[in-house]
């Protein structure tokens, strides 16, 4: 029997738990970090994601036996993400033209026009070499919706720009 060890919360965890749940953060932070940053934009994501990971350390022994630990709780940091901010459209950092020319100055506002589920996809697959079948996994949609939802933001996003395809 291994050593009984207790965090912070005073969940008593035993080593192969923490040693699970250890490898499964590894893995997931940075998923959960970039998913809720396009959902919840950058500063309050970083609080939704340290939520979510300590919500699923307090109940991991049924979150760890699901199919899809990270697409779950997506969902908890994001319902929690909504709750404790006050309404208001997500904001990404505006392109500093001097020192970054290759960023097209109206990319945040079109940006932030986009359907959530469209700035979601459009920002994981392009902005960080997500595929398809990651993000539709992640937001527990079909692979073909991920498709339409990332076709439309782009196509959104070419018209609002005035850039041919």
């Amino acid at each position: 029997m291994g050593r009984l060890r207790i965090d912070v919360t005073g969940v008593p965890a035993d080593e192969d738990t923490t040693t699970e749940f250890a490898a499964f953060v590894s893995a997931s932070e940075r998923i959960l970090k970039q998913s809720l940053s396009a959902a919840l934009g950058f500063e309050p994501a970083r609080e939704a994601t340290a939520v979510a990971l300590a919500y699923g350390w307090e109940h991991w022994d049924r979150v760890g036996a699901m199919d899809n630990p990270a697409g779950y709780l997506y969902r908890v940091g994001l319902h929690w993400g909504r709750k404790a901010a006050t309404p208001r459209p997500v904001v990404f950092p505006m392109a500093v033209v001097e020192q970054s020319e290759w960023v097209e100055p109206g990319l945040p506002d079109a940006f932030a026009s986009l359907s959530e589920k469209q700035r979601i996809v459009v920002y994981l697959v392009h902005g960080h070499d997500w595929t398809l079948s990651e993000v539709a996994e992640l937001l527990k949609i079909s692979k073909g919706t991920a498709q339409k939802h990332m076709e439309r933001g782009m196509a959104r996003l070419r018209r609002l720009l005035k850039v041919d395809s």
